[in-house]
């Protein structure tokens, strides 16, 4: 049995959303079971053969600062359920929660695996190829170093051999323009760095790429800071909604647009579909040791479902002890990076 520990409580709907999630998901997976992390009352009469209750007294806001959800908030359902991660109850966690929050609690309760210094947050992007690129990072770091780059294009090298089997996923470095010469000091190093990587079998990578290559599904994983990475996940969002509604508005406009509508509706219904971005919902938290999926906070109940099902596949598929194990062989040129963030020890007083 895949267990899974849910916060309940977290995103901007709370249990309305997360609860029929937690049951279409058990309906559609029945070598899977779930603890259910919340305030008791909060969940009601929830019942399943393969879900239980497991209480918390307090929840982190969508607006809590990090201190408050990480010092003050100890029996929160976004702590209780990564504890379940912890503690071996549970081989993944899923919030819709305050991401600052979920991933300051993920990093302080299971902390990082050896040979990582930042963990980083993956998710994948609709591309024209009708499958879907992985992006990393998505805002968890938003000032990175060349060698964290390359932690990250190890980490999303794993998680993306978890999703599709075959040759090695493809790496693409996110720049402003494909020439090895373009870009600020940092990446011109990290492309170094990600070459070497491909030498030494590490990685498949193939050289730089720019935004719009993301959608075109040139490369399988496209590696890039938080706060770029931050931005392409929003505007590929917003984009996705603006098509998806005005389709849906052409549909009521006229007669004729009706009529065209009715002729065209297997194709724009795929179209819409392959838009829908609740459909790829669920980030992962790389670089952990315990397995944290993140939610976004205005997850309804198909697109949390989503997240559910990405970290039950996570857990299936051993992802973790896959990303330890490219993280072991890769361990050479990632000591650089740690070397680098490793806090300078203070003189002693003579």
């Amino acid at each position: 049995m895949i267990t899974l520990a849910v916060d309940c409580m977290g995103g901007d709907h709370g249990p309305r959303v997360t609860l029929a999630a937690c049951r279409q998901f058990l309906d559609k997976h029945s070598d899977a079971q779930l603890l259910l992390v919340g305030l008791p009352a909060s969940l009601g009469d929830f019942a399943h053969p393969r879900a239980r209750i497991v209480a918390a007294s307090e929840v982190v806001a969508m607006d809590d600062p990090v201190e408050v959800a990480l010092r003050k908030k100890k029996d929160s359902s976004m702590r209780v359920a990564i504890a379940q991660v912890k503690d071996g109850a549970a081989q993944a966690a899923v919030s819709a929660g305050n991401t600052g929050a979920l991933m300051a609690i993920a990093r302080y309760l299971l902390k990082t695996l050896d040979g990582i210094d930042r963990p980083a947050i993956a998710t994948q992007l609709p591309n024209d190829k009708g499958g879907a690129t992985t992006v990393l990072d998505l805002g968890a770091n938003v000032d990175c170093s060349a060698e964290h780059l390359l932690q990250f294009a190890v980490m999303g090298s794993a998680l993306v051999s978890v999703l599709q089997e075959g040759s090695a996923a493809s790496v693409g470095l996110l720049n402003i323009g494909e020439e090895v010469i373009k870009g600020s000091e940092v990446i011109k190093k990290a492309g170094e760095l990600l070459r070497s990587a491909g030498e030494a079998g590490d990685l498949n990578f193939y050289g730089n790429v720019e935004g719009n290559d993301i959608f075109k599904g040139t490369v399988d994983i496209v590696v890039c800071d938080g706060f770029v990475g931050n931005v392409a996940l929003k505007a590929s969002e917003g984009v996705a909604s603006m098509v998806v509604g005005g389709l849906k508005q052409e549909f009521k406009r006229n007669i004729f647009t009706k009529l065209a509508a009715i002729v065209a509706y297997p194709v724009l219904s795929a179209l819409m579909k392959r838009m829908d971005y609740r459909r790829y919902n669920g980030a992962a938290l790389l670089g952990l040791r315990g397995l944290v999926f993140k939610s976004h906070g205005s997850a309804d109940a198909l697109a949390f479902e989503q997240a559910l099902n990405r970290a039950y596949d996570a857990a299936r598929n051993n992802l973790l002890d896959r990303v330890r194990t490219r993280i072991a062989h890769a361990a050479p040129l990632l000591a650089p990076a740690l070397v680098q963030a490793a806090p300078v020890a203070p003189a002693t007083q003579p």
